[in-house]
């Protein structure tokens, strides 16, 4: 099956200084995993510009003002927080990776491909509507959801995350509007506190918390048991995935002990789920993921599923 895979350079001058985890060398390794031969199949793009209009559907205008006018000049870093940090070419990376999110939801939505992968950094799902934070400066999964009610009239999105950490920014965005639904397995306690099951948004948000040492079969029976069937009761017209791969054995970030294989069960089953329910159309976003060889094979065994599924 064909799958659109969307980057651009532009995520590679984003760069937080030296030493911080999400670096520029993640995409580089993404992108190495994805230009072995399997891959040759991979229908190759680049990334967009995110619109204002596109951001003001999740961003109050003065966020997006501000975040847009931080514009570091050389080789000078702005911190927004500690662990959020803007470089020279940091605002046009962002832009590119909400970019390729909204443009992931157009080719799915036009029949141009069903699955997308957007391999961009940085990542979005910490990333309030008034508040950047964990890497994130916008909310691309949830700028990508609302495009496609706005434009492509669809009633029910969901975003699907199983980044090790708990994605705020994107329950937040969605917590109040049950036309749009958020599931999300996470370590805790970890980063950022939040994704508690008693964070339930107005019914559309489901958290499966695993405890640190919790290996790939505890994963899967998180998912199997409580969060796909969930997301089947919701019947999505789009699948959006915060595919973060910091839940591997490998990451140092985190605790938990998943590893390729589940992740590639993982996206088999939303594949089914989007053949279902979706039309087939399913659009996979890059979160995180902080040791270069883990991200790498776990990148590809995802992207691989997508392309057999």
């Amino acid at each position: 099956m064909s799958v659109l895979l969307f980057t651009h350079l532009a995520c590679l001058r984003h760069d937080p200084g030296e030493g911080h985890p999400e670096c520029p060398d993640r995409l580089r390794a993404v992108l190495r995993a994805l230009d072995a031969g399997e891959f040759v199949d991979l229908i190759r793009a680049e990334a967009p510009l995110a619109t204002v209009e596109q951001l003001l559907r999740v961003h109050p205008a003065g966020y997006v003002d501000a975040i847009l006018g931080i514009r570091p000049e050389g080789d000078e870093i702005v911190a927004l927080d500690a662990d959020t940090l803007m470089s020279a070419g940091s605002a046009e990376a962002a832009l590119r990776a909400a970019g390729a999110a909204v443009a992931g939801v157009d080719a799915v939505c036009t029949g141009e491909v069903r699955r997308v992968f957007c391999a961009t950094r940085p990542p979005g799902h910490h990333a309030e509507p008034n508040r950047p934070m964990g890497f994130c400066l916008f909310a691309n999964a949830a700028v990508a959801a609302r495009h496609a009610q706005a434009v492509h009239g669809l009633a029910r999105v969901a975003v699907v995350d199983f980044d090790v950490h708990h994605g705020n920014g994107t329950q937040a965005c969605f917590a109040t509007d049950s036309s749009l639904f958020y599931a999300s397995s996470h370590q805790w306690p970890l980063y950022p506190g939040t994704g508690d099951s008693s964070e339930t948004g107005v019914g559309n948000i489901f958290n499966a918390k695993l405890p640190p040492g919790a290996d790939g079969a505890a994963f899967r029976a998180v998912w199997e048991r409580e969060l796909l069937p969930a997301l089947d009761g919701f019947v999505p017209e789009l699948i959006l995935v915060s595919a973060g791969f910091d839940a591997h054995a490998s990451d140092p970030l985190a605790q938990l002990r998943v590893r390729e294989p589940d992740f590639a069960w993982l996206t088999a089953e939303l594949c089914a789920l989007a053949d279902r329910h979706a039309q087939g159309r399913l659009v996979s976003l890059l979160e995180g993921g902080y040791d270069l060889e883990a991200l790498a094979l776990s990148t590809a065994a995802h992207v691989r599923t997508l392309m057999r599924a």
